[in-house]
């Protein structure tokens, strides 16, 4: 049986990939965008879709092993590190973006399951609802990116219905 901290997260957590709120999910964000739209950047300073994919991936993957309880990602030198694309082509671009949501769904699956001791931590760092619910926003901030990515490239829809 899920407790209240556990539906709030999992209702955000939804709001984040697949369900339409306020702002479109990441599903809705992607939807469509091809390899060439995927690489393409707004200038120098700004990232492309698809560094903003491996970037959010690259958090979530961490956040899944540690909940787990599993040997930790290898740290990187930055966090600019997490922003890189090494492959190319639209099966490598699939694959992120199937790698992207599998590890959602998974983190999915550990939410379903906390308890009401979510905000209750021992260890160090953040308690487990804190994380999740920080991996809530930072989709939300990167999903605006893709879209802002999106209008400037001319790859999104000027009319959208969503319910």
């Amino acid at each position: 049986m899920q407790n209240k901290i556990s539906e709030v997260l999992l209702q955000n957590w939804d709001y984040a990939m697949d369900t339409e709120d306020w702002a479109p999910p990441l599903s809705d964000a992607l939807e469509g965008v091809t390899a060439e739209q995927a690489v393409w950047k707004p200038g120098e300073a700004g990232n492309s879709i698809w560094e903003t994919v491996n970037h959010l991936t690259y958090y979530k993957e961490r956040l899944l092993r540690k909940l787990k309880g599993l040997p930790k990602l290898p740290d990187l030198e930055s966090n600019d590190a997490t922003f890189t694309v090494t492959e190319s082509g639209e099966e490598a671009w699939t694959q992120a973006v199937t790698k992207l949501k599998s590890v959602h769904a998974s983190l999915r699956e550990i939410i379903e399951a906390l308890e009401e001791g979510a905000y209750d931590w021992g260890g160090s760092g953040h308690a487990p609802g804190e994380e999740v619910m920080s991996l809530i926003l930072h989709d939300c901030y990167h999903t605006g990116q893709i879209v802002l990515i999106r209008k400037l490239q001319g790859s999104w829809p000027s009319t959208r219905s969503f319910n």
